[in-house]
């Protein structure tokens, strides 16, 4: 039992020190005149990097910035669109669907229809009940 709670505790550290690792193996820093480049090896965006207050604080390169701002435009846009079709449809009744009229209208049918058939069906009975005359 000891030897599986060392062999529990070996593991947990070490996929803690191997998960630190890969964090810290996704940025690359480097040190410039006026402060820092910072590089995400994964997205490739390159952020500036200055130490204010004992803290090192990025900013995202302008070229990126454009980028995002450009997107961020786009889906505004795409948002406005789909708010515009929205307000569009709300109040109106879903196509297809009858208003009150044609739908008393419809139970009306549905009535007479239902009534006659009962009739026939009544008269069907009473000859097959009666008794044969003949």
């Amino acid at each position: 039992m000891p030897t599986r709670l060392a062999a529990a505790t070996m593991l947990l550290a070490l996929a803690a020190t191997a998960g630190a690792s890969a964090q810290e193996d996704r940025y690359a820093i480097e040190r410039k005149e006026d402060g820092y480049v910072r590089l995400d090896t994964r997205t490739g965006q390159m952020s500036l990097c200055s130490e204010e207050s004992g803290q090192l604080v990025c900013r995202l390169a302008v070229d990126d910035r454009e980028a995002l701002q450009d997107d961020l435009d786009a889906l505004q846009e795409r948002l406005a669109a789909v708010e515009d079709r929205l307000s569009a449809l709300e109040g109106v009744p879903a196509a297809g669907l009858p208003n009150e009229d044609e739908f008393e209208q419809g139970l009306s049918y549905m009535e007479q229809f239902f009534r006659r058939f009962m009739g026939i069906v009544r008269e069907l009975d009473e000859e097959t009940r009666a008794p044969d005359r003949t």
